[in-house]
């Protein structure tokens, strides 16, 4: 299929860019091929079957997105995004400066985002990266600087040098682009990030109230609707709730950027699946994913169809025409066009029952993205290519 099939025109007002009160999102319920009912997800527990198990995603959203102070006659600061940790190479040695002659290895992100921070070393998207050489230091605050080891297109690899706990304190969160913000500047230029009402409010609203371990620098979306009210009114039916953690990587921010999506190469997450998750999942009669990173995960660790417990990486990219093992149904967000998410919901609903889903979404003004409204898909479609 090519990306041009997923793509279509959302009026720009549709883009939430505050998040609804948590638990009263306009929900649309999808049974595929041609039903949609209207509907609010205040009413999402009574939506599920006993029989059903949910699975949701428990990783941590890290204020991984840092301003450091300009250069030159730079005007702005230099936004810097942490993507992952690396480490060095024995040939750089300690205190090694890095450079032409020394090499670092991407890692996954860990369970434990200051562990990684006080490795020193990681990799980043920066902007304007033309300004930044290697060799550079980047000033965040008094307290923690950051020297440019390496340099290659899109990302550089810096070494932190100071007091890495100030990455919890001047972090910011690290909101997808179309989410606008007022400029609050570095943390140099005032004494406290609170200043900004948006600073708290985003560490709040853009973590599901069940985050626990950190390491993502996306939110799984879906599960931002969830109040303890909701879990509790699950669970009091008899539903299983299942914790898996799969850390949202760079990929949420990329774009699909060749016409064939064959020809795509997706973006690698670290997931971690335990021994008494997998447990519950192979005694489970249906299961309801709570979002496309969940989904991924499992879709990543059923073997003969059964599900395997551990740490492991998975690059899978689903698309239409593949038959799903694990998940029999979905909550999901309104996600971008040409979109992977996108191309994944199409694949688990039939392309023409989401093209009719959003386009009736449009019509009905429900709010998109990751602060937007959700769409609880009943099963799955017909396995389909077109």
């Amino acid at each position: 299929m090519l990306r041009s099939d997923f793509s279509y025109e959302l009026p720009p007002e549709l883009i939430a860019q505050e998040p609804r009160e948590r638990g009263r999102s306009r929900m649309m319920v999808v049974t595929p091929p041609d039903k949609i009912v209207h509907d609010n997800f205040i009413h999402f527990p009574e939506r599920l079957d006993r029989e059903d198990t949910l699975v949701i995603n428990d990783t941590r959203v890290i204020p991984a997105r840092l301003f450091a102070k300009p250069k030159g006659a730079m005007q702005r600061p230099i936004e810097v995004l942490l993507i992952r940790p690396v480490t060095p190479s024995v040939s750089e040695g300690p205190g090694g400066s890095g450079g032409a002659n020394s090499k670092l290895s991407r890692v996954p992100h860990t369970t434990s985002f200051l562990a990684n921070a006080r490795d020193d070393r990681w990799e980043a998207w920066c902007k304007p990266a033309r300004r930044v050489r290697v060799g550079d230091e980047l000033r965040f605050s008094d307290r923690l600087t950051a020297r440019v080891l390496e340099k290659s297109e899109g990302t550089i690899v810096i070494r932190f040098e100071g007091d890495v706990a100030e990455i919890e304190r001047i972090g910011m969160m690290p909101l997808p682009p179309y989410i606008r913000r007022p400029y609050v500047g570095p943390a140099l230029s005032r004494p406290e990030p609170a200043e900004s009402r948006f600073y708290v409010d985003d560490r709040e609203t853009y973590q599901t109230i069940y985050a626990n371990e950190p390491g993502a620098i996306a939110a799984p979306t879906a599960g931002l609707h969830f109040t303890r009210d909701s879990l509790d009114r699950i669970a009091s039916r008899g539903i299983e709730v299942v914790r898996i953690t799969l850390h949202v990587g760079i990929g949420t921010f990329e774009p699909v950027k060749v016409e064939d999506i064959a020809a795509h190469i997706m973006h690698s997450e670290r997931f971690e699946i335990s021994e008494d998750a997998a447990a519950k999942l192979n005694a489970a009669k249906s299961i309801v994913a709570v979002g496309t990173t969940t989904v991924r995960a499992l879709e990543s660790a059923i073997r003969d169809g059964r599900f395997e417990p551990g740490r492991r990486e998975t690059s899978i990219f689903i698309t239409p025409g593949y038959e799903f093992k694990a998940v029999d149904k979905l909550l999901t967000n309104f996600h971008l066009p040409e979109s992977t998410l996108l191309m994944l919901v199409s694949a688990f609903a039939g392309v023409e029952t989401i093209r009719r889903a959003y386009a009736e979404a449009i019509r009905e003004k429900y709010r998109f993205y990751s602060y937007g409204d959700c769409m609880f898909i009943t099963k799955r479609g017909l396995r389909t290519q077109d």
